[in-house]
């Protein structure tokens, strides 16, 4: 998930993080977002970020004055012994979840620097609701996920180093894992506006868009059970639609805390009578689109961001992906102005016929799920909205939880759905 500065206005001068990828949360708070971690133009290295159900309440320790984590990367790199030199991290926030350290290498008579990424454990709360039955940190569950990708197809993810869940090597569970090189479309403003996605060919563009739905369609290809993914399973819980809609609504409804949301709810209550029978079950990625693919030369360097990812239907997967591509040309304006597609960006029905084409599978309606995407995405927003609150970072009486795009989304969603 890729995380955006939200300034506080009302003359604050507070800056909070929310890893809500949109322009403007609230106009009329004076709440906007700002700055993407990948900026315009620039080459970026760029990793998973995320967060998780079950947090440890240590800290990290200082790891350029600890030999521990020294000593644990070492034999996983082929290393005789490391150094490190400097750490980095995204500035404030959610964001401090990920490091990145500079390293040297030392091999023989050789001494290489190196950059590996580190993803930690929080005490935060999640922001996605459980998947599986095991008690396992949402770290380690994101690195099996990437593993299991890894193992079990072409799909391109990072360069795993190893998993830690020993608190002591740095103060809390970790996984590493090494740098990739390329671009993330920015959500921030959207992608249509600025940056390398605009400045990219025609073909180029098309090719990113298409491209990311091949690797989409290449992470349902994955048979979850052969590749050792049912541990995704609750006991004794079938996968599918139904139990994602359960586990959604019971989770929003948790968020809401008694306060009302009319549009939330009416959504949860339509899709209940309203989403298709699942034609078939496979590893969703959760979180699908541009903005969690690196591209280098136009194609998927690295997809990133398991950290939603469930057993369910295809085409909750397929329709995050177009309920996004939406709110970057629909909804990503502060102003409220739509961004026209630019030339090679193709339009969501084409979007829709290339991962069927390419998946193989049937054309569905994907309407339904879409309102679902749009429904999840409110919910996790009011999780954020609330842990800023808990953070004193928000108001109290603030109404972004429900007043922001993400509701606004779900409710043209729902009248285009409405007969």
């Amino acid at each position: 998930m890729i995380v955006y500065r939200i300034s506080a206005g009302s003359g604050s001068g507070r800056s909070i993080e929310s890893s809500i990828p949109n322009v403007t949360i609230a106009p009329e708070k004076s709440i906007t977002a700002k700055v993407p971690i990948v900026r315009s133009g620039h080459r970026s290295r760029a990793t998973l970020c995320g967060t998780g159900d079950r947090r440890s309440e240590a800290m990290p320790v200082n790891l350029e004055s600890s030999s521990a984590f020294a000593d644990w990367l070492a034999p996983r790199i082929g290393a005789e012994s490391v150094s490190v030199e400097t750490t980095s991290t995204p500035s404030g926030g959610f964001s401090a979840e990920t490091v990145m350290a500079t390293v040297t290498a030392h091999r023989g008579d050789t001494a290489v620097a190196e950059t590996y990424v580190l993803r930690l454990e929080t005490p935060d709360p999640a922001v996605y609701p459980r998947q599986s039955s095991e008690e396992l940190p949402e770290i380690e569950i994101q690195y099996r996920v990437m593993d299991a990708v890894r193992r079990n197809s072409p799909v391109p993810v990072a360069p795993l180093i190893g998993f830690e869940s020993d608190a002591t090597v740095i103060g809390t569970p970790f996984f590493a894992m090494g740098c990739v090189d390329g671009d993330v479309p920015r959500e921030s403003p959207p992608y249509p506006t600025e940056g390398f996605f605009r400045t990219s060919t025609s073909s180029e563009r098309r090719s990113m868009i298409m491209s990311g739905i091949d690797a989409l369609a290449g992470v349902h290809r994955i048979d979850w059970r052969a590749a050792g993914l049912g541990w995704l399973e609750h006991d004794g819980v079938a996968p599918g639609t139904p139990t994602q809609l359960e586990r959604w609504s019971r989770f929003a409804a948790a968020e809401l805390r008694g306060r009302s949301h009319p549009l939330l709810e009416e959504a949860f209550e339509w899709l209940g009578r309203s989403l298709p029978v699942d034609s078939d079950i496979v590893l969703c990625w959760g979180d699908p689109r541009p903005g969690n693919i690196i591209y280098a030369d136009g194609l998927p360097a690295c997809v990133t961001d398991f950290e939603a990812a469930c057993l369910g239907s295809p085409m909750m997967d397929l329709a995050w992906w177009l309920m996004f591509d939406r709110t970057m040309h629909e909804l990503g304006a502060a102003e409220g102005a739509a961004h026209p597609r630019l030339d090679g960006d193709p339009d969501r029905d084409e979007q829709r016929k290339h991962y069927f084409e390419v998946s193989g599978r049937p054309e569905e309606d994907t309407g339904p799920h879409e309102v679902f995407a749009a429904a999840r995405y409110a919910a996790i927003v009011t999780r954020v909205m609330n842990r800023l609150e808990e953070r004193g970072q928000l108001p109290a009486d603030s109404t972004i939880w429900r007043d922001n795009p993400a509701s606004s989304c779900l409710g043209i969603l729902l009248d285009e759905m409405r007969p």
